[in-house]
């Protein structure tokens, strides 16, 4: 007889340790890791929903560089509770994004820009929660430009 067993125990249990300690691993990641992460924050009634929206339109004419007026309002002031929820609306003939110049991320609603083009007719919304200064553009029409300023309610 060689010194060697022809079968261990030793091997099952140390699989069985590795598939338990994974399975922890994983109920961990599934049930306190992931929704932490994507949890969102708690925001007040009033923010989600605002007495009335803000409009932005993109005007006929807008995808031309001799335009002046492209986004209006070009400069938007918006109150948390008021009218954080702004539409803009495409009344042009050509497509346009909405697009920041810096990335920015409201912490309920997540990244703001439009998800590709905004076709004529079609609308692109989005719900502020934060306060914040954002510059935005269109990507393909480059001097279309607009801002917004975010801030609390004012009493």
């Amino acid at each position: 007889m060689s010194g060697k067993p022809t079968s261990s125990h030793a091997y099952g249990i140390g699989l069985i340790a590795i598939i338990v300690g994974a399975s922890i691993g994983i109920g961990y990641y599934q049930l306190y890791y992931l929704p932490e992460l994507t949890a969102k924050p708690k925001v007040s009634k009033e923010i989600l929903e605002p007495v009335q929206t803000t409009n932005i339109e993109m005007i006929p004419g807008s995808a031309s560089p001799e335009q002046k007026d492209n986004f209006v309002p070009k400069l938007v002031p918006i109150q948390l509770g008021i009218d954080n929820k702004v539409i803009w609306t495409n009344k042009d003939e050509t497509a346009h994004t909405v697009t920041p110049d810096k990335e920015y991320e409201d912490s309920y609603s997540g990244n703001f820009g439009s998800p590709g083009v905004v076709k004529p007719g079609a609308t692109y919304e989005f719900l502020f929660t934060e306060d914040a200064k954002i510059s935005y553009h269109c990507q393909p029409h480059p001097w279309m430009k607009g801002s917004l300023e975010v801030t609390k309610q004012r009493f």
